[in-house]
């Protein structure tokens, strides 16, 4: 049995793997909200900026923290494909659970089924990351504990989608955003403690890619993608201020533009028109 080691660099991957899951929910929350203010294409893609902020706030948190992941007695290495193929998993299966939360009439109804589909969605996104590992042995998983850890990724991907339909303030969607990367987090380390490896000693290479050749550069690609992302989010005005926008000009304009048929108006010469009353005149007194 070899010994497992899940933060080989100290305390550095679980902060910044919880940091990452921080941020992709908290930009996710507020993309919900501003899609559930909108209507038509804007609603849209906001709604699919939701999906792969989330995703990609859970896919980069779940590596970040596999960064720090060790067996004592093997290398570790990834398999590319599958890799590639569980971040695809973890936005799809995001984006049909906010699209069900945007679209849906019953909204009771729409949040358990977008609940549970996108919980068992990061769930199989965990699973199929880890089926990626290629090292000298196999590895196995305590069921007790791969049962808790989809319960929690059900739990905390419903509580993600019920944030989004009702947290509105900016302060309650911060506070709503770490809860949601604790929860998240959590979900990652119970199915981590699930993982047993039975290392069999080889001098034979094994395929794939290192954490530093593939995770690392993609990790923070998607998390500078993160960063970018909520610098737009911040920037763009909501549906209210782009209201509140509109009618301003629409009075500047009303306002700055002289009535045609006031006394203002010029005729089609040019000259200014006279004003309607006669010029009086004046008699001479006898």
């Amino acid at each position: 049995m070899g010994h497992l080691d899940h933060a080989a660099f100290g305390l550095l991957t679980p902060v910044l793997s919880y940091a990452m899951a921080v941020i992709g929910a908290a930009l996710g929350l507020r993309c919900t909200v501003r899609a559930l203010a909108a209507s038509g294409r804007s609603r849209r893609n906001w709604l699919v900026t939701a999906a792969s902020a989330i995703g990609t706030g859970i896919w980069t948190m779940h590596f970040v923290a596999m960064l720090g992941f060790a067996v004592r007695g093997t290398d570790i290495r990834y398999n590319v494909p599958l890799t590639l193929l569980s971040l695809l998993v973890a936005m799809l299966v995001v984006g049909a659970g906010v699209f069900c939360v945007g679209y849906g009439r019953d909204r009771v109804r729409s949040l358990l089924v977008g609940g549970l589909s996108t919980g068992l969605g990061v769930a199989s996104m965990h699973y199929l990351g880890m089926a990626a590992l290629r090292l000298h042995g196999s590895i196995g998983y305590d069921p007790a504990l791969v049962a808790l850890s989809v319960v929690i990724a059900v739990v905390a991907a419903t509580a993600a989608l019920w944030a989004a339909l009702n947290i509105r303030s900016a302060v309650a969607v911060a506070v709503a955003s770490l809860v949601m990367g604790a929860a998240v987090s959590s979900m990652h380390y119970t199915g981590m403690l699930a993982v047993s490896v039975d290392v069999v000693p080889s001098g034979d290479a094994l395929p794939g890619a290192t954490a530093m050749q593939f995770i690392f550069p993609l990790a923070v690609g998607l998390g500078s993608y993160l960063f970018v992302t909520s610098a737009f989010v911040a920037l763009s005005p909501t549906e209210r201020e782009r209201t509140a926008y509109a009618f301003a000009e629409r009075r500047s304009e009303a306002t700055a533009d002289p009535s045609p048929d006031g006394p203002g108006a010029r005729d089609p010469a040019g000259r200014r028109a006279a004003a309607d009353a006669p010029t009086p005149q004046h008699t001479p007194a006898r």
